[in-house]
């Protein structure tokens, strides 16, 4: 089995992006991106100043917005607003998840389609739904660019997705279809998720089940994306991170992702790809 080196293809990703903001500020454009987090969520401080630390590394503008716990729904639709109107931002990033007091779908739903960089707003849903363009979620659009590490022809070849998520799951099978790939949408409630898996060329696994693919559930040569991510402890009391794969009993698939190490990477590269797109339409139009 080939492990798919999710840092290395995120490193050479950002490389190219950092080259397209060198063209675009030659132009007189330095693509921007605005990212917005409430509260003091630990994992989400983490994420954010990844993504932050990662937009500079490519030379985008980043524009950090911290609001307290307790900011209402009203005053964060506002700061939406002004972003939406900022010709310096071509990039809106709310990071998820939202305190109880805010309806986290209208506030997606607020964001500008064209700044929408996480994909999330209904309009980009269409158009993916479509294939008619959008900004594509960055999960999903990451974990593609990985299995086209490994898959030249994915006519006809069996993909199952495990997670019907609208952040990960669906999308990834509507972009699996748009490859003229055969889909099945699964999740942890499915009966006979098992050999429903064994069938697969291409295994997604975004349940958000620790290890729950197995070795045994995997056909020999099958592609496995596995983008799930949660923090265990062992019977000796160490905490590791491990994926919704057995990712040790995978030595029969042709290659498959870590974790970490896999998608996790990939998603914040995707981010900055995104961001760029945004800012490169904004000069069109």
């Amino acid at each position: 089995m080939t492990p798919i080196d999710g840092r290395a293809m995120a490193r050479a990703l950002t490389d190219r992006i950092a080259a397209d903001v060198a063209a675009l500020v030659g132009d007189g454009i330095r693509p921007g991106l605005a990212v917005v987090l409430i509260g003091n969520h630990a994992p989400s401080e983490v994420y954010v100043a990844r993504k932050i630390a990662e937009a500079a590394r490519a030379g985008i503008a980043s524009f950090e917005h911290r609001l307290p716990a307790d900011t209402d729904e009203a005053a964060l639709l506002a700061l939406i607003a002004r972003l939406n109107a900022d010709r310096a931002v071509h990039g809106i990033l709310v990071q998820l998840p939202l305190p109880p007091q805010i309806d986290a779908a209208r506030v997606l739903d607020a964001i500008a389609p064209a700044k929408d960089v996480d994909g999330f707003h209904p309009v980009n849903v269409g158009r993916l739904s479509t294939g008619t363009g959008g900004l594509v979620p960055c999960t999903p659009l990451g974990c593609m660019m990985l299995l086209d590490s490994v898959i030249d022809d994915y006519r006809g070849l069996n993909a199952v997705v495990i997670g019907k998520s609208n952040i990960v799951g669906k999308p990834v099978a509507m972009l699996l279809l748009e490859r003229e790939c055969t889909v099945t949408v699964t999740h942890i409630a499915t009966r006979g998720l098992p050999e429903i898996v064994r069938a697969a060329d291409i295994v997604v696994a975004a349940a958000g089940a620790p290890r729950l693919v197995r070795g045994d559930w995997v056909k020999p040569g099958a592609v496995v994306i596995d983008v799930g991510i949660t923090r265990v402890t062992d019977t000796a009391g160490k905490a590791r991170l491990v994926g919704d794969t057995a990712f040790d009993e995978l030595g029969h698939a042709r290659a498959a992702t870590p974790v970490p190490g896999g998608v996790g990477p990939m998603t914040i590269a995707c981010l900055l790809a995104n961001t760029v797109r945004a800012a490169e339409a904004a000069c069109r139009g």
